[in-house]
């Protein structure tokens, strides 16, 4: 499970990697469940445009958005501001094989609220030594990841309206480097990093097409360095 992970804080690398404006605030650099952060979805007036264009040639191309967000998925049913606090923590990934069935994340999946959460980096525990070693994964090259999430907007009463965001997740027991972490018995799980070329299909994609974007990252395109604690 993906409990923290690293902001792009290098504004100009909205624009150059994901092509849309920086956040206006600063975000922290470590985001952790609760925390306010950023992703990245269809423009909701772009989205009305029709997908096909005259000659049904192809796909119109879909504008997108940044938004902010709480990183924890607040479901629209919760109800009560309370219970989004309690809930939120535990929904800060989502299982892709199972997000059509689940009750937390089946609507957001339906109506396609599928976003792109924008990231340096990722954190998991290195427990191979008896102790918690906290090891931040990369891309080798060093650039911004986009990994693929869903978002939802919730309405309820007795608060203000709250936007949340979760990371889609993956299987990766075989996974050559993701497998060296996380707990024994368990099964190992990582996020849904997209390849860059696959961003604006990824926003667009129907329900059905939209599960062929879950796959694996290639271990060899990522990179693992313990965090080195301050003295």
């Amino acid at each position: 499970m993906t409990v923290q992970y690293e902001s792009v804080h290098a504004a100009d690398l909205y624009p150059l990697a994901f092509d849309v404006p920086a956040p206006e605030l600063a975000l922290a650099r470590e985001l952790r469940p609760r925390m306010n952060g950023v992703f990245i979805c269809r423009d909701p007036e772009a989205a009305l445009v029709p997908e096909l264009p005259a000659d049904g040639a192809e796909k119109a191309p879909v504008g997108r958005v940044l938004r902010s967000g709480q990183f924890g998925l607040v479901p629209s049913w919760v109800k009560s501001a309370s219970d989004a606090r309690l809930r939120s923590p535990k929904l800060v990934n989502a299982r892709s094989e199972a997000v059509n069935t689940s009750n937390n994340f089946r609507e957001s999946w339906v109506n396609a609220q599928r976003c792109i959460v924008p990231m340096m980096a990722f954190f998991e525990d290195d427990l191979r030594s008896g102790k918690p070693v906290s090891t931040r994964i990369a891309r080798v090259d060093g650039k911004p990841m986009g990994v693929a999430g869903l978002w939802a907007q919730w309405n309820g009463p007795g608060g203000d309206p709250i936007t949340s965001f979760t990371l889609l997740t993956v299987n990766a027991n075989s996974h050559a480097l993701i497998r060296r972490y996380q707990h024994d018995g368990s099964e190992k799980r990582m996020p849904a990093i997209l390849n860059e070329g696959a961003y604006e299909a990824w926003l667009n994609a129907p329900p059905e097409k939209a599960r062929e974007f879950m796959r694996a990252y290639p271990a060899n395109w990522l990179l693992a360095n313990p965090v080195q604690k301050a003295k």
